[in-house]
């Protein structure tokens, strides 16, 4: 289900934790199957939980209550704008509504062409650096203005 290399970084993760608490590797080993298939499918969670010795049911609560996890197919580009009140007075919504223009998409939307998806998001703890966006869940980018949105969309085409 999953590559060797994906099997061999989540045994890894499983090493951080004794044995009887094999369950805390949960998150980490949902990024790693994330990372390899793009998204969570059914069989994905399924798979990482019979492996790592905990109940599917236990794995569906972690991929369902963070939003980090995508439980169906978003573009090869997931951005992800902060429209929490701090980053929202601080130009979120407009950083948000730009992205929205130049992509063609609303929230929760997929462009055409399979590269962008659009999320809204929570605080991502980088209040000071507003309007904050986050790319491919692992990329923070800070002081997204017209200027620095068109310059990441770019680098990411």
């Amino acid at each position: 289900m999953l590559s060797q290399e994906s099997i061999e970084k989540i045994d890894r993760e499983l090493a951080k934790y004794p044995a009887d608490q094999r369950r805390s590797a949960v998150m980490g080993a949902l990024r790693i199957a994330q990372t390899e298939k793009g998204w969570l499918a059914t069989e994905t969670i399924e798979f990482v939980a019979n492996y790592i010795g905990i109940s599917p049911v236990a794995a569906y609560e972690v991929a369902t209550f963070y939003n980090m996890y995508d439980l169906s197919p978003v573009g090869k580009h997931k951005i992800t704008v902060c429209t929490n009140l701090p980053c929202a007075l601080s130009g979120g919504y407009d950083a948000a509504e730009y992205l929205k223009q130049k992509l063609g998409i609303d929230f929760g939307e997929t462009t055409a062409d399979g590269k962008f998806t659009l999320c809204e998001g929570e605080c991502m703890g980088a209040c000071g650096d507003a309007p904050v966006l986050l790319v491919n869940n692992h990329t923070m980018c800070s002081f997204m203005s017209r200027e620095a949105i068109d310059k990441k969309l770019a680098e990411l085409k």
